[in-house]
């Protein structure tokens, strides 16, 4: 039986950082994964065209880019470059207009005054409260909860970012906050497509603050993206745990979690396999698994049991990834190459389609989050032409179609076609003769990104729902909200646990430092293991 400090149960981001944080602290430690490759959700091939380099799931990082723990790492020095588009983010309006996001913010807000008066100052305003209060915000959302330091912090720079009124700000929900801060579309429309990002509804408290998170990350960091494909985040903070003596292995499935004493002591492998786990086992899985499958049922503790029976996913997803032969071809080109964008028609079509999905429902004219890869890094695909995706949400569980095509939400391969095609013609609107260029297109749907990454139940891909009601204290169940399992030596470092989904590593950074921490506990009062 093969023995180890620490075992890391998946070798996503969240997974690689805890095992990398672990490993910096001299212990000994094992990363095992269930699929061929490494890098969970951040991965990259050439399986769509062999030319082109398709991101299998996640592809931007502006929290990676911003989280204090990625940035501790050092990357660069183990092979991470990253690449950025010459806009960070555009969404095409009605009659040809475009709303633009650039890192420079005075361009940004200059092309809102022209757009409409007064929105220049107003944009550059929110871009000096957030100037004082930004870094203390990512702070707090990134630590365990509660935020004890980066609280201290932001209380004591509350007066200069506005004080109670920016407390109301920061709940207001990104309809009203864009609506009671901008007399122009732009500055409304890039708002609400953020926080269309998570699956909070755009009338609902915290999608504001969702909103200004990753809108001023762009402004200040980008949406960065790793050159050659995300399997560059993955492959540096491979090598960078492998230079300090960690272990990582692939084709490893776990199929259980045994404890001894009531401490987590030993991960059983599909192939018959037993390691130990002296020390702390680090779980990136989500919840749902961990608790329902992987544990004895003896083992869980009857209040996360309970729990567990009202924890709720997130909306199912659907990407599709295509090869272009050219760029876009634009109605209206751009003033700037943007690297993110957002398709629909304004505000109110996007909080259309995302109450159709919150009431079960395929939507008609889906929101659609896309990227265009070569536009940000060259290397992606020859010159003159895209690599491209886009996705969008669809119910857990379908009870309709929104459009005419009655769509069940089965999502069988025909299905799943139809519904492509109903993506592309969105495209194929701002473009015409989008079809004309594509040769290849993939469609994954929640099967299929399931199969590739079990942690994305039903196409499910932050872990949990981002509302409210499972957040902080209660994620993944109310009264844990931090990376303890309420079993002893089991952490829950992913996107289940506090902070929730994206890329930064928090979670697992999180579950490494409560098993260093209860470790020195268990040194001090001399207890063994």
């Amino acid at each position: 039986m093969t023995s180890y400090d620490a075992v890391v149960i998946g070798s996503g981001p969240n997974g690689l950082v805890a095992a990398n944080h672990l490993a910096d602290a001299g212990w000994s430690v094992l990363v095992v994964e269930a699929q061929p490759d490494l890098g969970g959700a951040v991965r990259s091939a050439n399986d769509v065209h062999p030319d082109f380099v398709h991101d299998t799931f996640s592809a931007f990082y502006p929290l990676a880019a911003a989280s204090a723990t990625i940035r501790s790492f050092g990357l660069e020095d183990h092979g991470l470059t990253w690449r950025h588009a010459p806009a960070v983010l555009g969404h095409a309006l009605p009659g040809g207009r475009w709303a633009i996001l650039d890192r420079d913010r005075e361009l940004t807000a200059a092309r809102f005054e022209d757009d409409a008066a007064g929105d220049g100052e107003a944009w550059l305003e929110l871009c000096r409260l957030w100037d004082v209060i930004g870094d203390e915000l990512i702070r707090g959302l990134l630590s365990p909860f509660p935020p004890v330091r980066a609280g201290l912090a932001g209380l004591a720079k509350l007066p200069r970012a506005g004080g109670l009124g920016l407390v109301k700000t920061l709940l207001t929900p990104v309809i009203d906050l864009g609506r009671n801060r901008f007399s122009g579309e732009g500055p409304r429309v890039l708002l609400a497509g953020n926080a269309g990002h998570s699956d909070l509804p755009l009338d609902s408290p915290g999608s504001g603050l969702f909103a200004l998170l990753m809108t001023m990350m762009g402004q200040t960091v980008g949406f960065p993206v790793p050159e050659g494909g995300a399997g560059g985040l993955t492959r540096a903070l491979a090598r960078r745990l492998e230079s300090r003596g960690g272990e990582i292995r692939c084709d490893a499935r776990v199929d259980h979690i045994g404890t001894v004493g009531g401490r987590a002591r030993t991960v059983h492998l599909a192939g018959g396999e037993t390691v130990t786990a002296t020390r702390a086992v680090v779980a990136t899985v989500v919840a749902p698994r961990l608790y329902d499958e992987l544990l004895s049922p003896s083992d869980v503790p009857d209040r996360v049991r309970r729990g567990m029976k009202t924890f709720q996913l997130d909306p199912s997803t659907i990407k599709v990834d295509w090869a272009l032969s050219g760029t876009i071809p634009w109605g209206s080109p751009p003033p700037e190459a943007p690297g993110t964008l957002h398709v629909a028609d304004g505000v109110g079509d996007m909080a259309q389609a995302i109450s159709q999905v919150s009431a079960g429902l395929v939507p008609a004219n889906p929101f659609m989050l896309a990227g265009q890869m070569t536009t940000t890094d060259p290397t992606r695909s020859p010159a003159g032409t895209e690599s491209l995706w886009a996705y969008t949400h669809v119910p857990q569980e379908t009870g309709g179609d929104a459009g005419e095509e009655g769509l069940d939400g089965r999502w069988g391969r025909d299905d799943l076609e139809r519904f492509a095609d109903r993506m592309q013609a969105r495209f194929e609107r701002l473009a015409p003769g989008f079809g004309s260029l594509v040769l290849e297109r993939r469609i994954l749907g929640p099967a299929d990104l399931e199969s590739r990454d079990a942690n994305l139940v039903g196409g499910a891909i932050n872990g949990g729902t981002s509302q409210l009601h499972q957040e902080l204290v209660f994620r993944p169940v109310p009264g844990l909200g931090r990376a303890e399992t309420g079993v002893p030596g089991l952490y829950l470092g992913g996107a289940s646990a506090h902070p929730g989904g994206g890329v930064h590593g928090a979670a697992g950074m999180n579950a490494a430092r409560a098993a260093l921490a209860h470790h020195r506990i268990r040194r001090f009062t001399g207890r063994r293991g």
